[in-house]
């Protein structure tokens, strides 16, 4: 009975391991990949149209809706390249810089808030803020604004032909053109994209590697869903991270990630200080300089920065390689973008 009960023990200490270690060698960075739809999501109040495409694509090239007629959206959210500037931050009318870098407008429309701040929970609302910036496009207001649009003749078939209405130069028109114009920015087929689809051969195995070391480290805990800029949430519910996370790096100082207080800016309240909403991973190798102040001039120094602010981990040279290698493969497809006619004015300027 002694050896009995000692053999019972025994077999259940081990069967007591076999489950403990099954359980410690289930992957933690098990990850639920997703591919990047073709199509952006809709609102029911602002359903797409060629001719409301057609419109907000030419105001978004357009400069006459800045005051000196000399910064248009595509100026800081160039379409010929990653959807920004490739600048620290972004140089608005007069020469003036503002204080943030200006974020991809390259699969915006899969984010469920927009700035990085987050105070915009739509396309159409972001679309208003930088004509009135005095930084940015610098107009007076937006009636001073419309009355421009309004006395370039041009336009005015353009907004009756999208909304089916002669009375339809409004703000909200504007913005919902220039909204239905981002939509159509999407780069799907990423070679991340053909992998997860069932291509195995999409990434090479640098990049596989990278891909799985970019989950087991934790990047996945921000980074998730088809945009690689959270899941899938209403309209107007961010998903927002602190950043830095883990304060007290050397990396605090070098890139001064202390300074801007983020979206506290916005909602003043004392939780809200140093968060910002995630922002996209996709096309990331064309995006440079990184963060919300442009701080970072590469890619692998970024990946460093965040492993260490966020997760407190300092990577080797080999898991750098390797995640800067996965985010490569983010680069996607681009639509053809080619630059529209404008309405034109005859003998006369508007610009003041």
């Amino acid at each position: 009975m002694i050896f009995g009960s000692l053999n019972l023990r025994f077999k259940t200490m081990k069967l007591l391991q076999g489950l403990l270690l099954s359980v410690m060698t289930v992957p933690v960075y098990a990850v639920q990949w997703q591919s990047l739809p073709e199509t952006a999501p809709i609102p029911a109040d602002n359903l797409q149209s060629d001719a409301k495409i057609t419109l907000g694509k030419a105001l978004f090239f357009d400069p006459r809706l800045s005051s000196t007629g000399t910064i248009s959206c595509n100026s800081c959210h160039n379409v010929m390249l990653g959807g920004e500037d490739n600048r620290p931050v972004s140089v608005g009318i007069e020469g003036q810089k503002g204080g943030r870098s200006a974020p991809t407008v390259w699969n915006s429309a899969f984010l469920s808030v927009q700035f990085w701040d987050g105070r915009a929970a739509t396309l159409e609302v972001q679309a208003q803020g930088p004509v009135t910036n005095p930084i940015e496009m610098g107009m007076k207001d937006w009636d001073v604004t419309m009355q421009r649009l309004k006395s370039i003749p041009g336009y005015a078939a353009l907004f009756q032909s999208a909304f089916g209405d002669k009375m339809s130069m409004t703000v909200e028109n504007t913005a919902k053109a220039i909204a239905s114009y981002e939509r159509t920015l999407i780069t799907p087929n990423a070679p991340y994209d053909r992998y997860v689809q069932g291509d195995k051969k999409a990434l090479s195995p640098q990049q596989v590697k990278g891909m799985k070391t970019f989950a087991k480290i934790g990047c996945t805990t921000c980074h998730v869903g088809a945009n690689f800029s959270g899941p899938n949430l209403p309209i107007g519910t961010g998903w927002f991270m602190k950043f830095p996370t883990i304060a007290g790096s050397t990396y605090d100082k070098k890139y001064r990630l202390m300074e801007d207080l983020g979206r506290y800016d916005v909602t003043q309240k004392i939780a809200d200080k140093h968060v910002w909403r995630v922002p996209t991973l996709r096309n990331i190798v064309l995006t440079a300089p990184y963060f919300h102040n442009g701080a970072v001039n590469s890619l692998t120094e970024a990946v460093r920065v965040m492993a260490k602010t966020q997760l407190n981990k300092a990577l080797s040279h080999e898991e750098v390689e390797d995640i800067v290698a996965f985010l490569k493969g983010l680069t996607g497809e681009f639509p053809e973008q080619t630059m529209p006619r404008l309405p034109g004015m005859t003998g006369i300027s508007v610009i003041d």
